[in-house]
């Protein structure tokens, strides 16, 4: 399967629920094709080769965390910690980045891992909700990275390649979107063409049948927060990269970014049904709002307050959510 191909779930589902997936899913490209057809005739600059690469570059840290949230959510989870985790992550890299790009991109990583790896033992093998323990998880990440960068930025070291990593390009494309890509990628492969993403979407379906089966439903659980938890550092670890220091008080409203593009891409929040390609599409067309919102702004026939940006971004959720509940119920 490619990339932006169906999963397993949609192979084996029948009736109403295969054919509303589908639909969403299409519905998402043609959105996003829409939106940058309107882009490019409303706007002189949209498809410029300056905002192109800069949507990638920045967006590529929201993609890297709504990868993760496809899978916890394909499980039929949660979790609330990845903004506090990436915001965590940039500390702990940007203070360690004097050592090397390496250091930086491990440390980060590492940091991200374990709170992820927390969330899972907890989950899995304590059996305590998912929002309870990732809310707590969120809570605790967020305290650690104001106690340990004292409640300030912590600037980055310059005199290393660890910058390069946020601003630097490879073969005339950003490095961080090369990373998204690659994770997606994988993350593509994984879930379709390997037992732990069938195991994914089985727990996700029914879990209890899924243990009966004999599949490892604690350990699946285990390895996709961790999973979620190291992408989530990894986009901490851009974020320093990127503006120049690792930032305590970032990451606020990075999950629900994260929950809006795997719902936008037609994964159902009970789980058991995603797509890691539609997941991409999804993080596109909310970050191409976002973008469109800033051009709208700079047209100058009316502005848009932060405010009132954030309202549009809920009310256009809000409809994915009603659309995806309506599409669920119709008959085949």
């Amino acid at each position: 399967m490619s990339i932006s191909g169906t999963s397993l779930a949609d192979t084996i589902a029948v009736g109403p629920s295969r054919h509303a997936a589908l639909l969403q899913r299409q519905g998402v490209v043609v959105a996003l094709v829409l939106l940058i057809l309107f882009g490019a005739w409303r706007y002189d600059d949209f498809l410029g080769l300056y905002n192109v690469m800069s949507v990638l570059r920045y967006n590529s840290m929201f993609a890297l965390v709504a990868l993760g949230m496809g899978f916890v959510i394909m499980t039929g989870g949660i979790d609330l910690s990845v903004g506090a985790t990436a915001a965590l992550a940039s500390v702990v890299s940007a203070g360690v980045s004097d050592v090397g790009l390496g250091a930086g991109l491990a440390a980060g990583i590492a940091a991200g891992l374990a709170i992820g790896l927390i969330n899972g033992l907890a989950i899995a093998w304590a059996r305590l909700p998912a929002f309870v323990t990732t809310l707590a998880t969120m809570l605790a990440a967020r305290g650690l990275a104001l106690l340990i960068s004292g409640n300030q930025s912590v600037s980055v070291s310059w005199e290393t390649s660890f910058t390069d990593l946020g601003g630097g390009d490879f073969l005339g494309f950003p490095i961080p979107a090369w990373i998204a890509g690659i994770a997606f990628v994988l993350g593509a492969v994984l879930l379709n063409f390997t037992g732990f993403g069938r195991a994914v979407l089985a727990i996700g379906g029914n879990e209890e049948a899924a243990r009966l089966m004999g599949l490892p439903v604690a350990r699946t659980k285990v390895l996709v927060y961790g999973l979620t938890g190291a992408l989530a550092g990894l986009a901490g670890v851009i974020l320093a990269a990127q503006f120049g220091a690792g930032q305590p008080t970032e990451g606020q409203g990075w999950e629900l970014f994260a929950i809006a593009a795997v719902v936008v891409g037609g994964t159902l929040l009970t789980g058991g049904m995603g797509s890691v390609g539609f997941t991409l599409a999804g993080a596109m067309l909310l970050g191409l709002i976002f973008n469109i919102l800033n051009f709208e702004n700079g047209k100058g026939d009316f502005t848009l307050s932060a405010y009132w940006q954030s309202v549009i971004r809920g009310a256009f959720l809000l409809l994915v959510v009603l659309l995806q509940n309506r599409l669920a119920r119709r008959p085949s």
